[in-house]
């Protein structure tokens, strides 16, 4: 079983997404020639968002690496960017069984009432692999592994159900749909708690900067285009070591700016393609779960937050957030890690915080800077425990991509610094029953509520 799910995980999110979305289509009566359209749309958009994503990191990476030259930067933590941590993730007894565990949780809370997400966004389950195969080789008990994917899974699910009517509200074309991604849900509760402190600042809740009011009040300053050139421009200077350098790099620094540029401007069409490949097989999926589930009323069907990313707020604030989390990373003491290949990962914190601050660009920027603040030293602390899990892949494995630099940990900024992923694992690892047991009292808690929440929803559309 683990080298069955290995190979199909290795073909990459690329190819085994459109295989999955087309069987998925057939299976809930969609046309074979209409199923396979959608699943070689969401391919395409994943290849589109690979590439516009590497283009990211392999222009910024050669500028940021000499940056790091130039001021002696002494940061022991290899960033091996999401591919690498996804891969170490699958690549683990855990992560060979993950798909089949979760969609057993996932039917078995739809049965109980307990949630109200059918997930089908696949791919991003080796987040939960992660943190599982992380847990596993810290413990070396497979039971606490699962144990810590299960409870991430669902306490994903339940963060899911409560932000879905705000995700629909904010975003448009995304009515019945949710994101059970815990990378995007795990910053949803500290996002509240900063957003509602914010707003207690006098005069600070009539900041109201949005992407389009900037475009407005600054024009072409205002666009995300414009500021990646911006940005890529600064960074590539900032490389320089003296002034005749500088002078010389010019072109090279030009090209970095339009590089930088191209990424702001492309992903929000790249998007565009999931949209397009997801929703017939979202629209199928909700027809027949209303026909075939009873108290089907208010499912949402779960999707990957790619859909989302290319909002202008997220794409202004992921540019922002970039020479700030490298100066962070710098400053910090304690801090181990420099995000370089996890630049890429930056868009995705954001897609749920959007709808909690109402796209304000001032007050997600300042909740972006706090949550990666607090996300280095999650990265730096898990850090040994995550190079553990990818030690024991590359033996197995010898895949150059999960191979870490001498004298170096790994680390990743994508679920490693999500305060969902430290929280459990160190609830589980280090308070082993103790912790385990508030896992679960909390756990369970929540579900409850969430059942009920559910029934009340159920009962108010049955009486409408």
């Amino acid at each position: 079983m683990e080298a069955v799910f290995s190979y199909i995980i290795g073909l990459g999110a690329a190819v085994m997404m459109p295989i999955i979305f087309t069987i998925l289509g057939v299976c809930i009566g969609i046309k074979f020639s209409k199923a396979l359209k959608s699943g070689l749309l969401v391919g395409v958009g994943f290849v589109g968002l690979s590439v516009v994503t590497s283009l990211l990191t392999s222009s910024l990476g050669p500028a940021l690496s000499k940056v790091v030259e130039l001021y002696d930067l002494q940061l022991k933590v290899f960033d091996m960017g999401w591919p690498a941590a996804a891969s170490v993730a699958y690549n683990t007894s855990v992560g060979a069984f993950i798909i089949p565990v979760c969609l057993g949780v996932n039917i078995l809370m739809l049965i109980t009432k307990t949630t109200r997400t059918v997930n089908i966004d696949l791919w991003n389950y080796w987040h939960f692999a992660f943190i599982g195969a992380v847990v596993y080789f810290a413990t070396g008990n497979i039971f606490w592994g699962f144990f810590a994917a299960i409870i991430c899974y669902i306490l994903t699910l339940l963060l899911a159900d409560y932000t879905a009517d705000h995700f629909q509200a904010f975003y448009d074309k995304m009515d019945g749909t949710s994101i059970p991604q815990p990378f995007c849900q795990g910053f949803v509760p500290f996002a509240i708690i900063i957003n509602k402190f914010l707003d207690k600042i006098p005069g600070f809740n009539k900041l109201n900067i949005d992407a389009e009011g900037m475009k407005k009040k600054f024009g072409l300053l205002g666009e995300p285009l414009f500021l990646g050139i911006l940005v890529g421009c600064i960074i590539g200077a900032l490389s320089c070591k003296n002034a005749q350098e500088l002078v010389d790099k010019i072109p090279y620094i030009l090209g970095l700016g339009i590089k930088m540029g191209a990424v702001m401007e492309l992903i929000p069409r790249i998007t565009s393609l999931f949209i397009e490949g997801l929703k017939p097989i979202s629209d199928a999926t909700r027809e027949l779960i209303a026909k075939k589930f009873k108290g089907a009323v208010g499912l949402n069907i779960g999707m990957s937050p790619a859909l989302v990313i290319g909002h202008p707020a997220t794409l202004v604030v992921s540019l922002l957030l970039i020479p700030a989390t490298l100066f962070l990373a710098v400053v910090l003491p304690g801090n181990q890690f420099l995000p370089l290949a996890s630049l890429a990962g930056m868009f995705y914190v954001f897609p749920l915080i959007l709808p909690i601050t109402k796209g304000n660009v001032l007050k997600t920027f300042i909740i972006g800077f706090v949550i990666l603040a607090i996300g280095l030293y999650f990265v730096t602390d898990l850090a040994p425990y995550f190079t553990q899990a990818a030690q024991d892949v590359y033996a197995k494995t010898q895949d150059a991509a999960v191979n870490i630099p001498a004298n170096f940990d790994g680390g990743a900024l994508d679920f490693a610094s999500s305060p969902m992923a430290w929280i459990i694992f160190h609830l589980t690892y280090s308070f082993k029953w103790i912790g385990s047991g508030i896992l679960v009292l909390i756990t369970l808690f929540l579900m409850v509520l969430n059942r009920r929440a559910i029934i009340n929803y159920q009962k108010e559309n049955k009486n409408k």
